[in-house]
């Protein structure tokens, strides 16, 4: 169905030209209707020629250019004054502290800014950040100008970050989206209503982690601390890999193949027809056919490009390629198609033989470790031991090779956030954060709206429907505990 621009009677009040895709479900019509009215979508009654809208269909309701449409319900009250006396966190006993703090700071909506949120929440989750953010000073950093777009997106970042450990209610990331419209204009656009329009939060996460590239100092390998003389930014240690990239012509047997470096800052997985999987998708990508000019034929020829990887980083990023420019409707259109993720990933299939070498050691040490908790529990079992208690104390082992900080010696990752998308196109829609805290626990963040979720509730965004479907992953490194002391005999 085409997308119309209708009218809203809203009481006293008149909106003209309000955009309706009924390709879209009505509840994302009616979250439009909210940005103008402040109606909460729950109070709203949607009403079409004496027809009744419901929130999952449009049922037989027949749009058209310059249709009214009525909109029934009240915007929320305005705040009452607390009935109980203000306490401040200062003043609160370490159990009321606990209980104010059980769940971690939502961000506000300030108007279609969800995309923005959603990739805070995902970033904020990376532990080696908070700490260099916590020690970036402003005007400092590598290889940026003090007082730019970086320096200003960075240091709100900092801000926005403290803010959120200290605070157990939502936080309004004001400064944080001003400073972002000033970077980067593109994201202060306004829609035909006047409100900020929705944005693609891929974008926002690539302009923001090329920020934090320039401004946060790196870890310096000799003392393992946030170092500003380090000549790598934490970005570049933690966040990016590299490709080993070979070109051979297949046109011309006597051309050399030719052999190059390429960094990354993310993992691309194209959905195509056969990718059922997200490894699949990766893999699929490292292989494939271009067209440039050959120097021995003096002609376009047809190359191959294959591609291993060189180097993979400590935290992992994968975007799913979900949305293809749409010239008709002329809109980024989304590819619902249902993509599995695990929640555990190996990518030493995808790695160098170089790299596969230097990742065996400790890939050894994981199975040997696993191979010894599989043979003690099947002796528990056999003996009807399995509730003897173990004093086990662990230590947990670096993850990045000695002379490489910030890479991954395993090849192992464990998947630590996901950044969804709901709706049919990248210019319309919700996006939410979903966090992992401990386990299998996890924080679905949904703006201001902070709930837990379990790690199947997650496996259930791989897509396939109008459900929230996983755009960006990020992956962090799996942490191999060593045991300190033996099992302590009782006596």
């Amino acid at each position: 169905m085409p997308t119309y621009k209708v009218n809203i009677k809203w009481g006293k009040e008149k909106f003209s030209d309000v955009e309706c895709n009924t390709d879209e479900p009505p509840e994302v019509f009616k979250a439009q209707l909210f940005a103008l009215s402040g109606v909460q979508p729950d109070r709203q009654k949607v009403m079409l020629k004496g027809m009744v809208v419901k929130d999952d269909s449009w049922g037989n309701a027949k749009l058209k250019d310059g249709a009214m449409v009525l909109m029934m319900g009240s915007a929320d009250a305005l705040p009452e004054a607390p009935k109980e006396k203000v306490m401040f966190m200062e003043d609160m006993s370490e159990q009321q502290l606990a209980t104010a703090m059980k769940l971690p700071a939502g961000l506000t909506n300030l108007g279609n800014t969800c995309y923005m949120n959603a990739t805070i929440q995902c970033l904020k989750s990376i532990p080696e950040l908070k700490d260099g953010l916590k020690r970036f000073n402003s005007g400092s950093g590598v290889g940026a100008d003090a007082g730019g777009s970086a320096d200003l997106i960075t240091a709100s970042m900092k801000e926005l970050f403290l803010s959120m450990d200290k605070s157990g209610t939502a936080i309004p990331p004001i400064i944080m989206l001003q400073v972002l419209h000033m970077a980067y204009p593109q994201f202060a656009e306004k829609s035909e209503h006047g409100g900020y329009a929705q944005q693609d939060a891929n974008e926002c996460w690539t302009e923001l982690v090329r920020c934090l590239q320039q401004k946060v100092p790196g870890v310096n390998k000799e003392q393992m601390e946030i170092s500003a003389s380090s000549s790598q930014g934490l970005v570049d240690q933690y966040l990016s890999g590299e490709f080993d990239v070979s070109m051979k012509c297949e046109e011309a047997e006597e051309e050399v193949a030719t052999h190059a470096t390429e960094k990354f800052y993310q993992l691309s997985c194209f959905i195509e027809k056969e990718v059922k999987y997200m490894h699949t998708g990766l893999r699929s990508r490292l292989e494939e056919h271009i067209t440039k000019n050959s120097p021995t034929l003096g002609r376009d020829a047809v190359y191959k490009k294959s591609s291993k990887l060189k180097r993979i980083p400590a935290y992992l990023a994968i975007q799913f390629v979900r949305f293809y420019y749409k010239e008709k409707e002329a809109i980024n259109a989304k590819i619902l198609k249902d993509v599995k993720f695990p929640i555990s990933l190996d990518v030493y299939d995808l790695c160098s033989e170089k790299l596969q070498e230097q990742l065996a050691p400790m890939r050894d040490r994981f199975k040997e470790q696993e191979d010894k908790k599989a043979e003690e529990l099947q002796k528990a079992k056999v003996s009807g031991k399995t509730d003897e208690k173990k004093e086990i104390k662990l230590k947990q082992e670096p993850y990045s090779f000695p002379d490489d900080v910030g890479s991954n010696n395993s090849g192992y990752y464990e998947l630590q956030a996901v950044l969804t998308h709901k709706g049919r196109s990248s210019s319309s829609g919700h996006y939410v954060a979903w966090v992992r805290r401990k386990g299998d626990d996890w924080y679905m963040y949904d703006d201001d709206n902070v709930s837990p979720v379990t790690a199947e509730d997650v496996l259930r965004l791989s897509g396939g429907g109008d459900w929230h479907s996983a755009y960006v992953l990020l992956y962090g490194p799996r942490i191999y505990e060593a045991e300190e002391e033996e099992e302590k005999m009782e006596t």
